[in-house]
């Protein structure tokens, strides 16, 4: 049973414009049949997938015309449909239409029949067989783009068409079944690998671009969504070119199994010697010197002069000897590069072999014709092609077959090591038997893939992830670890510190706090102030008062004064005279206590006798503020005393006893005054009033 495939091909001068070639195919039983009639469109029935369209498609299509198409897949499978378009002129489904039928021939039944103007059909029409017959009907009318539609057989579910789009899809990541003939589209793509196409460009034509998939064959893609970048380049690749475009909001790529290096011309892994060519073009230039268009100068991206050879014929070539087998992916060409000679190659054939010997065409999948390669459309301009499938080959040829002006030619291969399974033997001790064939010998161990760069996106390693899996909680624990110990260090040292300066009196013995505090006092900070010192009978002539008895008490009962040379102490501060060797300065003596409380200065109040007590802090109003009454006198008498000096103070302390006692005597516990004789005290001293004589 014969089939007809029309192969379209959109060629490289612009957006919309298609380079249509038909090859009639003859294949097995359960082929494709080829359409008859004369309303057929572009269309590429593929063995387990394709793509069909009306004549003029995406224009309106002609009046009166008929088209059928006979689709077979493999027994065992069914076929469903997705329509990418449908917009027939027709209210009644009688002069145009499109109907599906299962079966083929006479024996053929509706699924379904479809007309009308931008209907929109979202769900699969599914067989119920292996055989679908299409057949699409036009008669007079005045508008309408006719159809387009894919199908592929049924296990591929996820089955888009050619014209969805990456903006049709949001999730980050998401794989598709393109089907094939998607070049049968006149969508334009935006972009090229490894940097992604614009969100914008149809998804099966981009991955046809990137020799994802085959134009031929169809195939699963699995892309990757991302952040757009400024500017998308315009390349030429696989008969599909792409428009630059500018900033967008996003983008997508495809994952790749990465095999997609350069294997060495370019970088100089590939001798010169490596290199060989069916003749080379030599001849004198103007200064009589020798040109010589080698071999060796058909590397990509190398300036100087490419491979020609001596005459441009459909005989030449151009062999790649690798060295060891490879795994070819792609190959990537340019023209001579050289302004004054644009010479470059069109069209050309791939051969491989692995022995040098024996050489095979290339040939796409299910396919009995030699594929021939759109090469370039300028002589600077890189084209890029992929095979797939791969070719796996040790020498690779390249056969030109047209050229503009004349055969000149620069390339590079792409590809990766091939995977070589590691072979065991039993241990029986004796040597594996010697391989028999003309291949070269491969090592005993496996070729690990080569570190290159991926240009569509390849999946992560295992080993990276392991690795980082094992480091990162490893190095978390390490950091936190350290964290703990760098806070528990300073949690200590400040509690140590906190300890060592904070005192809870109520919990401390008095006497020994003080002694240990003695050089902290504010009178030894001011040793070098003046101090007035007063004998117990000139400090009763200030006062007036008669003796009171004496308040027997320990020397460790009061504290020392915390602040020296102010006039005013808190009100429950309390202060004992310095204990020094001074010879005007004699054991602590008791406080006289007030009797009345209509003096000008206040003082302290006479205190209970059980217990370690202390006297209130005497207040001097060191401004000589009369306050009027009796005490205008006793203010007098302070403001004397403190405006003569010190001088005159210590001549004073020594004549006699006075009543008139600035002071107050401690009282004992029966609330006689006991009058004590010589008594040495120390007044503080103001810290911003000094002497100036007599006010």
């Amino acid at each position: 049973m014969g089939r007809a495939v029309m192969v379209v091909g959109r060629g490289p001068t612009g957006a919309g414009v298609l380079v249509l070639s038909i090859l009639i195919v003859l294949t097995a039983e359960d082929g494709c049949r080829a359409q008859k009639g004369d309303g057929c469109g572009p269309s590429v029935l593929g063995p387990s997938s394709g793509t069909l369209s009306s004549l003029g498609y995406p224009g309106t299509y002609p009046n009166n015309t008929v088209c059928e198409w006979e689709i077979s897949v493999p027994h065992g499978n069914r076929i469903h449909f997705r329509f990418a378009e449908l917009d027939i002129e027709d209210s009644d489904c009688q002069v145009n239409y499109l109907r599906l039928y299962n079966g083929i021939g006479l024996k053929r039944s509706e699924i379904v029949k479809y007309c009308g103007l931008g209907l929109k059909v979202k769900d699969l029409i599914e067989s119920t067989g292996n055989q679908v017959t299409v057949q699409f009907m036009s008669g007079t009318h005045h508008s309408g783009r006719g159809f387009y539609l894919s199908y592929s057989t049924t296990e591929h579910t996820d089955l888009i068409t050619c014209l969805d789009k990456g903006t049709d899809f949001p999730e980050a990541e998401f794989s598709k079944y393109c089907p094939a003939g998607c070049l049968t589209s006149t969508e334009e793509i935006s972009g090229t690998i490894p940097n992604g196409y614009r969100e914008s460009s149809p998804l099966c034509v981009a991955a046809v671009h990137a020799g994802v998939v085959s134009n031929a064959v169809g195939g699963r893609i699995s892309v990757v969504s991302s952040k757009g970048i400024p500017h998308y380049e315009a390349t030429l690749a696989n008969n599909v070119t792409s428009t630059g475009g500018t900033l967008s909001n996003s983008l997508f790529t495809f994952k790749t199994n990465g095999c997609y290096g350069t294997l060495g011309l370019e970088s100089g892994g590939v001798a010169a010697t490596q290199l060989s060519a069916s003749s080379v073009w030599e001849w004198n230039n103007n200064v009589g010197q020798p040109s010589v268009w080698a071999p060796s100068g058909a590397r990509l991206k190398k300036a100087g002069l490419p491979w020609a050879p001596s005459q441009s014929d459909q005989q030449q070539w151009l062999q790649v000897d690798l060295k060891r087998e490879k795994r070819i992916t792609g190959i990537t060409t340019t023209g001579s590069t050289l302004r004054e000679y644009q010479y470059y190659v069109s069209a050309y054939r791939v051969l491989h072999s692995n022995d040098g010997q024996q050489w095979y065409v290339y040939r796409e999948s299910n396919s009995t014709q030699d594929k021939v390669f759109q090469g370039n459309i300028n002589y600077l301009q890189e084209v890029r092609n992929n095979f797939i499938p791969p070719i796996e080959a040790r020498f690779v040829k390249i056969n030109p077959t047209q050229w503009h002006q004349r055969i000149a030619l620069k390339l590079e291969l792409l590809g990766c090591q091939v995977k070589v399974t590691l072979r065991t033997f039993p241990p029986s001790g004796r040597a594996p038997p010697p391989v028999g064939t003309k291949r070269p010998p491969r090592l005993s161990q496996t070729t690990p893939t080569p570190n290159i760069r991926n240009t569509t996106m390849p999946p992560h390693t295992g080993k990276d992830v392991a690795l980082a899996t094992v480091l990162v909680p490893v190095l978390v624990m390490a950091l936190t670890a350290l964290i703990l110990i760098v806070v528990c260090a300073l949690h200590w040292r400040n509690r140590k510190k906190s300890s060592e300066g904070t005192y809870d009196l109520p919990h401390w013995d008095r006497t020994d706090w003080w002694k240990s505090m003695k050089q902290l006092l504010p009178s030894k900070m001011v040793e070098t102030e003046d101090s007035v010192r007063y004998s117990s009978s000139e400090v009763g002539r200030l006062t007036g008062r008669g003796a009171v008895p004496r308040l027997h008490a320990e020397p460790a009962e009061y504290a020392q004064p915390l602040v020296s040379g102010v006039t005013t102490l808190g009100a429950r501060s309390t202060f004992k005279p310095d204990e020094g060797p001074d010879p005007g300065y004699s054991d602590p003596d008791l406080y006289d206590a007030p009797i009345s409380p209509d003096v000008y200065h206040a003082y302290a109040e006479p205190l209970p006798a059980s217990g370690s007590e202390y006297a209130t802090p005497i207040v001097v109003d060191m401004g000589c503020h009369p306050s009027g009454g009796s005490a205008l006198n006793q203010a007098s008498a302070v403001c004397s005393f403190m405006g003569a000096g010190p001088t005159s103070l210590l001549t004073r302390t020594d004549s006699s006893h006075s009543g008139r006692s600035a002071y107050d005597t401690p009282k004992n516990a029966t609330g006689q005054v006991t009058p004590t004789e010589d008594l040495t005290y120390q007044v503080p001293q103001s810290s911003t009033q000094k002497p100036t004589g007599q006010s």
